[in-house]
Formats: structure tokens, sequence, C-alpha cells
């Protein structure tokens, strides 16, 4: 999606909620557990597993996550790494899923009456429909580095 993480998010599977640690509470919730102290794989690990992802909570950007199949781990891969996707993720000046998945069917329909003003909204060089899987990965590149490891080794 191309998030900074520079606001608060948290992953939430079954009753288990994620997060970055916080000192006590925060907007009435409760604390969620750490999620650098989570492994993927424990909480996720069997095909069909589900989690849902919020980032932003003022904008509540909602994600479904659901592993729909397991590979095995190739030594010569660093990870993690993007292997497809489809569409466009949304450009930081929208507020929230809603706002952008209107403005988004808008500017991928030429016939609609607010077209143009979508398109301007979204700039002329969005295209609703791109996605670039290496894109992805050179954003995810900066996890191998956090790590020590270097990307492709």
């Amino acid at each position: 999606m191309g998030w900074e993480d520079d606001h608060l998010h948290e992953f939430c599977v079954g009753q288990r909620r994620f997060g970055p640690p916080e000192p006590g509470d925060f907007m009435g919730m409760s604390s969620a557990e750490d999620e650098r102290k989570a492994p993927l794989f424990s909480v996720l690990g069997r095909v069909g597993a589900k989690a849902r992802y919020t980032y932003d909570f003022g904008d509540s950007w909602e994600h479904s996550i659901i592993v729909e199949k397991r590979l095995t781990a190739d030594p010569n891969t660093a990870y993690p790494v993007c292997t497809g996707g489809k569409l466009a993720g949304p450009r930081r000046i929208v507020e929230g899923s809603r706002d952008f998945t209107i403005c988004w069917m808008r500017s991928a329909t030429p016939v609609h009456d607010q077209h143009e003003e979508s398109r301007d909204w979204l700039g002329d060089e969005f295209d609703p429909k791109a996605f670039s899987v290496d894109d992805v990965n050179r954003r995810l590149a900066f996890f191998h580095r956090r790590r020590g490891k270097a990307s492709g080794s």
C-alpha cells in the first residue's frame, strides 16, 4: 500500500490484537500485543488463516489478509518478497478507503460526470489499474537491510 508507518495501526487475528508497543491504553482501548514479538507464522500459520489490518485510526484504512497458500522458502531469496498483486494503492492525499474507492471508480470511468474532477484530484500520473511487483519489492528491501540481509542473498 505504500504506508510509511506514520500512523497508528493494528492487526486483529480472531480476538487477538497486535500493534506497536504502547504504554497503557490508547483511546480507551487496552494495549495490543507487541507485533515485534509475534512471528507471522505463529499467528497466520495455516492456509485459510485470516487477519484484519487497520492503518490510521482516524481514516480507518481496513485491509483483509487471508493466507491462500504456503510456499517452501527459497534460501536464495531475501524475505519479505511480493510475488504478485493488482490495482493501484491510494494516494496519500485521500482520506479513508471510502473516499479512495469512490474517487478511484470515478477516475476509472471516463463517462462518469465527475471523472475529470477525480482525475485532477488523483493526479494525471495516477493509473488506477497499475501495479508493479518491482516497486513493491524495492520498498520491501528496507526490511532486508534492517535485518542485516542483502537483497537477493
